[in-house]
């Protein structure tokens, strides 16, 4: 039914398709049927055989959706326990996916209610009032979908309601009338989907409350008892250390929950890559008639090494494994990535952007922000901390590709002196000229698919990864300045054996200067 042939009156309601039975189920019960109309439609044969039942989400086929489906089956509020970046947001409010089109409401009243079973006694006078007349007014599933940020300063009023003084001075009514209060956000969730994240931060007081609610359906406001029959679907989010934390959680709160569902990082880079190139912005666009970028290519290795920036992080012992570090690190990264291919490519007049591995320390600014540090890491700093882990993020992707390939030509012509420079400040050009006087280094990239026939500023990317490659496993050196040279074991040989030259010099010099002196005193004697 189309928004313009909606009833728009209860009698009109009445003799339409929505009957009482549909529009006085449950929100449970609602997304009960949904999702089973949803499960039968996707699986094999179904009509949207291979779709996902939650467009969106990644990595979470096999283990949370599962769970999250057999929680909404049995009709549970449920709990996402997980860290932060692990799309526990993004899962609750995908299950407004699983609510009406359309759901009719009494129109103006605060708890948006069922026409046929009012709640609120705004409602209930209105429908006596002008029977069939009451007007009718529709609610979209993004509408029926209240969250709510839990945070020590969270106080019942917010959530539960208040007294409303000024409303009962204009109407004339009791203090203690129902018509006086004024509705928390939970109240107006009814017959809709309330999520509280990151739940453990609420005062005790207010989880004594919103248990009771969840339970028994009533609750004081100011002293005066008042009994709200909601019908909410109630979900949480929360980090698993706060929620399992003693005196953290009130433990009824925490027994009134159905389902404990634990979400996690992506387990493998394929699907890290799947969610960064979903969520990143790397789609980017120009103004009219600029025609001097034509087109974005992100090699597939770039991808695979911001991705295994936060593998490795997330595993590094100087980085606070409690805060966890977030998918939304190799999202920023990749977009701070790009962008610096892109300022270079704009000030070269290059039509081609191609990130390489050198724009990743041009992120940083992006990854310091997504990560917490042990106090080991903070002794050392943050900037170290993180070099190090793109570092060992190269060496970890170069395996993949070059774990077989003969490096020695190449580190040859660094230790006969060889060096080269590469920075924003050259053009694309400039750099694969001097890459090609490199010994052996353009024939090694053929694990990249790099031919002849590859654009520039394909070669130079692939070029510049092989060499940050080397770097990380230190057969070649390179200066903050970008300055690949001799390896540090070729330059600490070369300087020990240098120092050991010049004693040998010293001793011959002062053996040479004793002589003389020698032969003279045995010639007096």
């Amino acid at each position: 039914m189309s928004e313009t042939t909606l009833p728009r009156t209860l009698g009109q309601l009445r003799s339409s398709e929505f009957t009482p039975e549909r529009v006085s189920r449950s929100v449970k019960d609602e997304i009960r049927d949904n999702l089973i109309v949803r499960l039968r439609e996707i699986a094999p044969g179904g009509k949207r055989e291979g779709e996902s039942l939650f467009p969106g989400i990644v990595g979470y086929d096999d283990t949370v959706v599962p769970q999250v489906v057999n929680a909404l089956l049995s009709r549970h509020n449920f709990i996402l326990l997980g860290l932060r970046g692990q799309a526990k947001s993004r899962i609750l409010r995908a299950l407004t996916t699983l609510l009406d089109t359309h759901c009719p409401y009494v129109a103006g009243s605060e708890l948006r209610d069922n026409p046929y079973a009012p709640l609120s006694r705004f409602s209930k006078d209105l429908i006596a009032s002008l029977g069939d007349d009451t007007p009718i007014a529709w609610m979209t599933p993004v509408e029926r979908y209240v969250e709510k940020l839990a945070t020590p300063d969270v106080t019942v009023a917010d959530l539960i309601g208040d007294v409303d003084p000024i409303k009962a001075a204009r109407s004339g009514h009791e203090l203690g009338s129902e018509l006086t209060m004024h509705y928390g956000l939970l109240p107006r969730a009814n017959r809709g989907i309330f999520a509280i994240n990151e739940v453990p931060d609420l005062a005790g007081k207010i989880q004594v409350a919103l248990f009771n609610i969840m339970q028994e359906g009533d609750v004081q406001i100011k002293g005066y008892p008042v009994r709200l029959e909601l019908d909410v679907a109630i979900v949480f989010s929360a980090n698993p250390e706060d929620y399992t934390a003693r005196g953290k959680i009130v433990t009824p709160l925490k027994d009134r929950i159905g389902s404990e569902i634990r979400t996690h990082y992506p387990e493998s880079v394929d699907e890290a890559i799947s969610i960064t190139e979903q969520e990143a912005w790397t789609a980017r666009t120009y103004a009219p008639g600029d025609t001097a970028i034509q087109n974005i290519v992100i090699p597939h290795y770039i991808r695979q090494i911001v991705e295994q920036i936060a593998f490795i992080a997330r595993e590094d012992k100087k980085v606070d494994k409690r805060s966890g570090v977030s998918q939304r690190l190799p999202i920023s990264t990749m977009e701070l990535v790009l962008s610096n291919a892109e300022r270079r490519a704009l000030m070269h007049g290059e039509s081609l952007v191609v990130p390489r591995v050198g724009d990743l320390f041009a992120a940083l600014p992006g990854i310091s922000g997504k990560i917490e540090l042990e106090y080991e890491g903070e002794m050392k700093g943050a900037d170290v901390v993180i070099r190090e882990i793109i570092r060992q993020s190269v060496a970890a992707i170069y395996d993949t590709y070059f774990a077989d390939t003969n490096t020695q030509q190449i580190e040859q012509w660094f230790n006969l002196g060889g060096a080269v420079e590469l920075n924003d400040k050259q053009p694309s050009q400039t750099v694969f000229t001097e890459m090609k006087g490199i010994q052996g280094l353009m024939e090694k990239l053929s694990p990249l698919k790099v031919n002849s026939r590859t654009p520039v500023e394909v070669a130079v990317s692939a070029a510049e990864f092989l060499l940050e490659g080397m770097t990380a496993h230190k057969k070649i050196s390179r200066s903050e300045a970008r300055t690949f040279t001799a390896g540090e074991k070729r330059r600490r040989n070369e300087d020990a054996a240098e120092m050991a030259s010049r004693m040998r010099d010293k001793l011959q010099e002062r053996d040479t200067d004793d002589l003389p002196r020698n032969r003279t005193r045995r010639g007096f004697n």
